[in-house]
């Protein structure tokens, strides 16, 4: 019999999930890119193209900066199988594209080589002809949507729709508007907007402060809203290295968290090292502080291989374990490291963006349209402009949440708060 165990549930930071749909020429290419420019944080773009190369008119023009256009990796796809999308949602993983727009979603439905058409040929060869056939069509695209929705950055689908009418008692009736995709296709993304002529509404959200939203050519601001939605969680790799920096690491704890890694496709996150502030990858870390843990046995190297094995299937156990001289010099450096070096200051951590939506509604400032305000009040707070919330340092966040907790129990802490505002933006610059 199964053992099942429930565990607290937390919000980690997560990617965007985004839907755009609408009529041809409404703006949909347009937006994903401008949304994406938002969301990537100056990473790569990628954008798979099944309209003909029509993504390209958003390119640069070399020789005309002066043109507004948009940086992007661009992959035209005329054959919308399943399994070019996954073989291309690959592709993207292995470029480490921070977002990767599909445009157009539609095309894997409905389109050459999309899910239909895969019914239609499936059908001629197997008996039941099409009903049949749903069945290994169906598994098709759960594949496809497991490997999209699966993509550690950012995705934005956009979703082509058209006018759906009926016949009634001889009259043509308009029902409304279709989305040429699977029913229910909305339910497997986060945020659906629905454009028409450039203007953005949101009609499905599973974040309250965006609920209803109307915005004319949505962009880096709205994506920045998006942000600050999906930031109000824990970041599961700072979760991971603060266990692994903690005293008392054992060795096996480091392999299930190297297994929790892989398994969240984290394995190849990037991160300031915990000791030296360099640039590295969170299997690395999780290696390097598990060999300088892992219990010595023998003097002797084992075999290639075992080494292995005893780190159960190959979890975490990186390169054969050293001699016993190499793993006291690994567990000497650990105790005995230098001091750290300066380096780049620390970026707001996910939990401090977390508490900043509750800290600033206490002071009256957490409604959705007053993200411009809060933006000037941090700001005028730690002393420099900032366009975001996402480019505060952890010492910056924490100085704003220290005063907005400082206002916020006060019993006229709004009026407080906007008392104090007033003050530091009266002072000469």
């Amino acid at each position: 019999m199964s053992t099942f165990t429930f565990a607290p549930a937390t919000r980690e930071t997560a990617k965007a999930r985004i839907a755009l749909q609408g009529p041809g020429g409404s703006g949909k290419t347009k937006t994903a890119l401008r949304m994406a420019e938002g969301l990537a944080q100056g990473g790569q773009i990628g954008l798979v193209d099944t309209e003909r190369g029509s993504a390209l008119k958003y390119a640069p023009v070399p020789g005309r900066p002066d043109i507004e256009s948009h940086t992007f990796a661009h992959l035209p796809m005329a054959f919308c199988s399943p399994e070019n999308l996954i073989a291309a949602v690959k592709a993207a993983e292995e470029a480490r594209l921070a977002a990767l727009i599909i445009d157009s979603w539609s095309h894997f439905w409905a389109g050459r080589g999309g899910l239909l058409a895969r019914v239609e040929e499936e059908g001629k060869k197997i008996s039941g002809g099409k009903f049949s056939a749903w069945d290994p069509v169906n598994k098709l695209e759960q594949d496809m949507l497991d490997a999209l929705l699966g993509f550690p950055g950012h995705v934005i689908v956009t979703m082509r729709t058209k006018n759906d009418y009926e016949l009634t008692n001889g009259k043509v009736k308009k029902l409304g508007v279709k989305t040429v995709q699977r029913e229910g296709a909305e339910y497997e993304v986060d945020v659906v907007i629905d454009m028409i002529e450039g203007t953005g509404t949101v009609t499905k959200t599973r974040y309250t402060a965006l609920d209803g939203a109307c915005v004319h050519h949505p962009g880096e601001d709205f994506a920045e809203a998006i942000l600050e939605q999906l930031g109000q969680g824990v970041d599961p790799v700072q979760v991971i290295v603060d266990e692994l920096v903690a005293d008392g690491l054992a060795y096996d704890r480091a392999l299930e968290l190297y297994g929790q890694a892989n398994s969240r496709r984290l394995l190849g996150a990037d991160l300031l090292h915990p000791k030296t502030g360099e640039p590295a990858k969170l299997g690395d870390v999780i290696k390097e502080y598990g060999q300088a843990v892992k219990p010595v046995t023998t003097g002797v190297t084992p075999p290639s291989g075992q080494a292995g094995e005893q780190a159960g299937e190959g979890e975490c156990s990186g390169p054969p374990a050293h001699s016993l001289s190499d793993a006291e010099a690994s567990a000497s450096a650990v105790v005995k490291a230098p001091p750290e070096q300066d380096h780049a200051p620390e970026p707001v951590r996910a939990p401090q963006m977390r508490m900043m939506h509750a800290c600033f509604a206490k002071v009256g400032l957490g409604h959705k349209d007053s993200r411009a305000q809060r933006l000037r009040v941090t700001s005028l707070i730690i002393g420099r402009e900032i366009s975001s919330a996402n480019k505060l340092t952890k010492d910056e966040a924490q100085t704003l949440l220290d005063t907005l907790t400082n206002f916020g129990d006060r019993e006229n802490g709004p009026a407080d708060f906007a008392a104090m505002v007033d003050g530091l933006a009266s002072q000469p610059a």
